[in-house]
């Protein structure tokens, strides 16, 4: 007997994910990677992985690609769809918790709000900017701590009376934190206030003018720390709904995307498991044919190009590859 598996990618700065759902959209494998700057190295690894875990005659019948590093991932893999992340979040948010109206969502690098009307996005911001309102900052500063980040929230829920941190910008906010250790506050009043500095930076920064209609999800990464958790409930007076595969919600989109794709079309543009064995590079290309001037990445392997993507009219990629 073999399984047939939906695979969804969403590479991103910091992580690359990787998920295999089966018939019924459960997802039976997830991977969470550093991308540490090396995407193709990354991806390819993950593939490996997941090929492993497989059995020999499971099958993978749709592939989908969303993240910063879609279009990349979508041409090395041979992804059905290749989507952006406000449309695969919001599909995996419908798919989990049906009439859902607003998600918020924290990651690593970035933030962003998708709100949601009949199962479609309506309207939507993202903050790639600002590090005060990202996991990386609440990692920052629970390393500061020498508290373990799992813990992080704990300590905000101990907290009787959360001290008011400068949450506008990471540097304020951090020489605040010390401030506020040096004049004797205790560690749970620092986290607390902490976590309702970092929600009210997304609130400033993402929702400003925006109506939060329940059911509200978070996800992404930071959806696991309790303390971020009870900050929004506090701040929007609303329950929180935690989905259940929060930390992988863009490759989970995109592996639904791609299995109703391929469910349309009858076949899948899968390259195959043969591209862990390659050995890809990248070079950059200047495309002059127009005032755009894109900078055009090309894809190698073995000698030979296998993809070109990054331009803005798509004529590079509608050059043929010189492998299959």
């Amino acid at each position: 007997m073999h399984n047939c598996y939906s695979l969804g990618i969403d590479v991103g700065s910091v992580s690359t994910n990787l998920l295999l759902a089966d018939n019924n959209n459960k997802i039976v494998e997830k991977l969470y990677l550093r991308t540490s700057g090396r995407p193709i190295e990354v991806l390819t690894k993950g593939l490996s992985i997941l090929k492993d875990k497989m059995g020999s005659k499971d099958k993978i019948i749709a592939v989908g690609a969303t993240g910063s590093g879609r279009q990349l991932a979508g041409v090395l893999v041979g992804a059905d769809v290749v989507k952006n992340e406000i449309t695969a979040h919001a599909v995996a948010a419908s798919h989990l918790v049906p009439g859902v109206r607003t998600i918020l969502e924290i990651g690593g690098q970035d933030s962003k709000i998708i709100l949601l009307k009949n199962g479609v996005a309506c309207d939507f911001a993202m903050n790639t900017v600002c590090a005060a309102g990202t996991g990386s900052f609440l990692d920052r500063q629970a390393a500061r701590l020498d508290i373990p980040i799992e813990e992080f929230g704990g300590y905000a829920l101990r907290a009787n009376s959360p001290v008011r941190i400068a949450g506008r910008c990471a540097v304020f906010a951090e020489s605040d934190m010390i401030h506020k250790q040096q004049t004797g506050h205790s560690t749970e009043n620092i986290i607390a206030g902490l976590c309702e500095a970092l929600v009210r930076n997304y609130m400033n920064n993402l929702a400003k003018g925006k109506e939060i209609v329940e059911p509200v999800l978070f996800q992404g990464g930071v959806a696991a720390n309790i303390g971020i958790v009870k900050a929004f409930e506090k701040i929007l007076g609303v329950k929180i709904i935690i989905p259940q595969y929060y930390d992988v919600m863009g490759a989970y989109g995109a592996a639904i995307l791609a299995k109703e794709k391929v469910e349309a079309t009858g076949d899948t543009s899968f390259a195959g498991f043969s591209i862990v064995n390659k050995d890809f590079t990248a070079r950059s290309i200047d495309c002059t044919g127009c005032p755009n001037m894109c900078e055009v990445i090309q894809i190698i392997s073995n000698g030979k190009t296998v993809a070109h993507w990054g331009d803005k009219c798509g004529k590079w990629g509608a050059v043929k590859s010189e492998v299959g």
